[in-house]
């Protein structure tokens, strides 16, 4: 199973890029033997000024046409469902086994997801209800990610 992470916005240089490429490489390594690995991330951006609805709608335009062909789409939304590590290591191992060969979340941007697009995803989670900044929501999700592989490898660092 490969995993992508497709967002809204470029990450520049700075300390939320050294932690997500530190765990999208950690991901990598601990994934291969579970058969998961890692597609690089997407990121894609609309510089014009469109009202909210219409910026949101092509923000999903572009995140549809950045996510792998025939993935499963997965979004990060403040309305998704909050699981705990466990829950979610159980869900990407299920994924797995059942045969899903791509997956991709998918990040909005600042007005978050267009409904067309939560409304495709095959699950929708949040990390609570808080708002969190965006580069951050990736970190989050790329430690989340490779703290599932641990956990569904039994390796300690889940409880380290």
């Amino acid at each position: 199973m490969r995993i992508q992470i497709c967002a809204v916005g470029r990450l520049k240089a700075g300390p939320e890029k050294l932690l997500i490429d530190d765990y999208l490489s950690r991901l990598d390594v601990a994934g291969r033997a579970l058969g998961i690995s890692v597609l690089p991330p997407a990121e894609v951006e609309e510089k014009r000024k469109l009202p909210a609805a219409e910026l949101m709608a092509r923000e999903a335009d572009l995140l549809t046409s950045a996510v792998a062909k025939g993935a499963t789409l997965i979004a990060l939304d403040e309305r998704g469902r909050n699981e705990t590590s466990e829950v979610f290591a159980q869900r990407l191992g299920k994924w797995r086994d059942g045969g899903v060969s791509d997956i991709a979340f998918v990040i909005g941007g600042a007005n978050g997801l267009a409904p067309a697009m939560r409304d495709r995803a095959a699950h929708t989670m949040s990390f609570g209800t808080m708002t969190w900044p965006h580069m951050l929501v990736r970190v989050l999700l790329a430690e989340q990610l490779y703290r599932a592989v641990t956990i569904l490898a039994g390796h300690p660092y889940h409880r380290a």
